[in-house]
């Protein structure tokens, strides 16, 4: 189902999604209005819903369209200003699935076609996991909330693994000096929950993380998480030496890496081409930490689509260091876990909820 005011927006998406062999489009509405009055005739497994529309705007009409059906998919569309940023990421608390920026109407062709990819990519994996659902959806979510951000129900009403049960290798000795962490989809919720419980861990070593997320939705996501986690967080700037008892996120649209100046540690910001359609990558992070900590990282892949983080795992764990792991029953989309996890590097594969007791632990020089 594809809610927006603007006509030309639903005609494209519309012609996008009819072009596919594996969706198709159930309905295409002018307001959120007539999305909650038609919702329950349509039943629709997602719905692309824009944020600014009259009668009733997109983060109103999300709790009533979820009222309604409680397991529906709802990726929220909007243009990249900063207040779209902070009601998308709003939405994803209220229980959307995930948020996607459209491009403006006087951009290059190109940022249409990375529009169109990434948007069929989430409704046919976010569309597919609704599907294969066979939990009722009145569950309610098993994660505690954090500052005001709660899982998805889909989270909680994930089907159990379908994937052969991945092996795990022991932890390295010693203690890391340095957190990675990669994130895509239900990342920001999965963030939010993370580091809220690792406060002994921030104030110990730096923490980086790359979240595939645009420009000016990065610059609202660390402010979210400097508010959950009562530390320092923002995205990283080129040339900033990298300290304990921060947090460092990757800007939208720019590669983080981490090199070695005169004073330690730095953040190098990279303007090339996207890594795994995407950037920021995970990958090139993960890799050059290597550089800098050798064997003492300790890198956490949580919910996403894809593998990106998976291969940069790879060098981590040939370097010395271990790999975390989100399992799939608490991942929104079980792609870049997964794929870490059927290359056979992670050290322990855990739900959220259990990720950060296991590394305020594996900081404090415990591996149980």
């Amino acid at each position: 189902m594809v809610v927006d005011d603007s006509a030309v927006i639903r005609g494209l998406i519309s012609r996008w999604i009819g072009a596919e062999a594996d969706m198709v489009v159930a309905a295409s509405l002018r307001t959120g209005r007539d999305a909650v009055d038609q919702i329950e005739r349509i039943n629709p497994d997602v719905a692309v819903l824009d944020i600014e529309m009259p009668e009733l705007d997109g983060i109103s009409a999300l709790p009533l369209l979820l009222a309604k059906k409680r397991n529906l998919v709802i990726i929220m569309a909007s243009t990249l200003t900063r207040r779209n940023a902070e009601v998308s990421l709003k939405a994803l608390s209220l229980g959307a699935s995930d948020y996607i920026p459209k491009p403006e109407s006087s951009r290059e062709m190109s940022a249409a076609d990375t529009f169109r990819h990434d948007l069929l990519q989430k409704i046919r994996h976010l569309g597919a996991r609704a599907r294969r659902s066979s939990v009722p959806s009145t569950i309610s979510p098993p994660l505690a909330p954090a500052a005001g951000i709660r899982e998805p129900a889909r989270a909680a009403a994930a089907p159990t693994s379908h994937h052969v049960a991945a092996a795990t290798r022991p932890f390295s000795p010693g203690i890391p000096r340095a957190l990675v962490i990669g994130s895509s989809t239900g990342g920001p919720q999965a963030l939010m929950s993370l580091v809220a419980e690792i406060g002994p861990v921030i104030d110990k070593v730096p923490v980086l993380i790359t979240q595939h997320m645009p420009p000016t939705f990065t610059t609202i996501l660390a402010e979210h998480l400097a508010r959950a986690s009562k530390r320092p967080a923002a995205e990283g700037v080129d040339g900033e030496v990298i300290k304990p008892g921060r947090i460092y996120l990757a800007p939208g649209g720019r590669h983080m890496r981490i090199v070695k100046n005169a004073a330690g540690a730095a953040i190098a910001l990279d303007d090339g081409p996207q890594i795994n359609f995407c950037k920021p990558a995970v990958d090139p992070m993960f890799t050059s930490a290597i550089e800098i900590w050798h064997s003492a990282i300790l890198g956490v892949i949580l919910t996403g689509m894809g593998s990106d983080g998976m291969r940069g795992g790879k060098d981590i764990v040939a370097a010395g260091g271990n790999i975390i792991a989100q399992d799939e029953a608490t991942s929104v989309v079980w792609g870049m876990p997964g794929a870490a996890a059927q290359a056979g590097i992670c050290s322990s594969i855990l739900p959220l909820n259990q990720i950060g007791p296991k590394l305020v632990r594996v900081f404090s020089g415990d591996r149980s």
